[in-house]
């Protein structure tokens, strides 16, 4: 993968032009035609006298004249049209890609005392580790299972970089395990942090708790039965939910699984992903009540997607909004190609070619 571094318009006829959004589908206006065979049939000395004196002529070229822009409104709407159902085929086209979460990339300051901590504490296998020495960085990743079949956490520690500000926009990662308290207790054996400790969840009855590993960075654990992706969230906070769903289902493909209010506690959650939860990782949005924008630190980098096309992915990110911040294609060297994007709130995505990963993997 790439290097992580740290740091509508109305309808207005006239006798110029006509102006179409170019997002609706439809014909002609219904006074479109009606207009121009009205123009055609008029009296020229009705319209523009000063033409009188030219006689038979005039009023041909004049004929011609409205004959010419009926078959450029014609033209205009047609082509508008054929743009819609061109938008309308991307869109449906990202319902139906093979998508997938892939990893989540974040930056650690200590690369062999992160490793210790999650494999120890947390249960994750070392999957692979790749040092680049001329571009003064290292990757990681961790997971609970190859990488070609599940959510995974990949590493970055840039050399000399031994702390980054996580800000207050990411909110944590989550784990599914079989006992919470058990877990916990293990973690506190080796030293590690425990900010909440083993207990249901406010208002409902999913025993969690919440850890924090060497950088700073929050996992909850919930206690869920045994499930093919422990490692089953990604939770951030966003400034307008119902904007960030939208983004999410249409740009991203994503489904909405659900979502729930908590006026108690002032917030409300979405959960969004491609399956269902219990199997799957999942993007856990948080809007909390009153608050639309938050500070994003250097710490956490991005969430990378498979896709069978990039290409189609960008344009898809582009219709719905998103800002595309690395136009789709090749990465040097390995050839993977690939596309990055913003969502509303700024948050970074990475969209893989599903092949050439699978590529990169052997």
């Amino acid at each position: 993968m790439a290097r992580i571094v740290p740091m509508a318009s109305s309808i207005k006829p006239s006798l110029t032009s006509f102006k179409f959004s170019a997002t609706s589908r439809f014909a002609l206006p219904r006074s479109a035609p009606n207009l121009c065979r009205s123009l055609s049939s008029l009296h020229l000395s009705s319209v523009i006298p000063q033409l009188q004196p030219f006689g038979l002529r005039t009023s041909k070229l004049f004929k011609e004249d409205v004959r010419s822009r009926s078959v450029t409104v014609a033209g205009n709407a047609t082509q508008a049209s054929s743009t819609a159902t061109t938008h309308e085929n991307v869109l449906e086209w990202v319902k139906q890609d093979k998508r997938r979460m892939l990893h989540v990339v974040y930056r650690v300051g200590d690369m062999d005392r992160t490793i210790k901590f999650y494999t120890e504490c947390l249960g994750m296998k070392l999957l692979r580790k790749r040092d680049i020495p001329e571009e003064r960085y290292t990757n990681a990743f961790l997971g609970y299972g190859p990488e070609d079949s599940h959510f995974v956490i990949e590493l970055t520690y840039n050399y000399g970089v031994d702390k980054y500000d996580i800000g207050s926009g990411f909110g944590h990662f989550g784990i599914a395990v079989e006992d919470v308290s058990k877990t916990v207790d293990l973690i506190k054996a080796k030293g590690g942090k425990v900010s909440r400790e083993p207990g249901p969840v406010k208002g409902g009855n999913t025993v969690i708790a919440f850890i924090e590993d060497p950088d700073g960075y929050k996992f909850e654990l919930l206690e869920r039965g045994p499930t093919p992706e422990p490692l089953c969230q990604v939770m951030l906070r966003v400034g307008d939910l119902d904007r960030a769903i939208e983004f999410y289902e249409k740009a991203y493909g994503m489904e909405l699984l659900r979502k729930k209010d908590n006026p108690e506690y002032k917030y409300t959650i979405a959960m969004l992903g491609y399956g269902p939860e219990e199997k799957n990782a999942v993007m856990e949005l948080t809007y909390n009540y009153g608050v639309t924008e938050y500070d994003k630190g250097n710490a956490y980098a991005q969430i990378a997607i498979g896709t069978d096309d990039v290409y189609r992915t960008a344009e898809a990110v582009k219709l719905c909004g998103g800002k595309v911040t690395r136009e789709p294609g090749p990465l040097p060297g390995i050839n993977t190609k690939i596309t990055a994007c913003l969502d509303p709130d700024g948050w970074k995505t990475v969209f893989v070619d599903n092949i050439d990963f699978l590529k990169e993997l052997e």
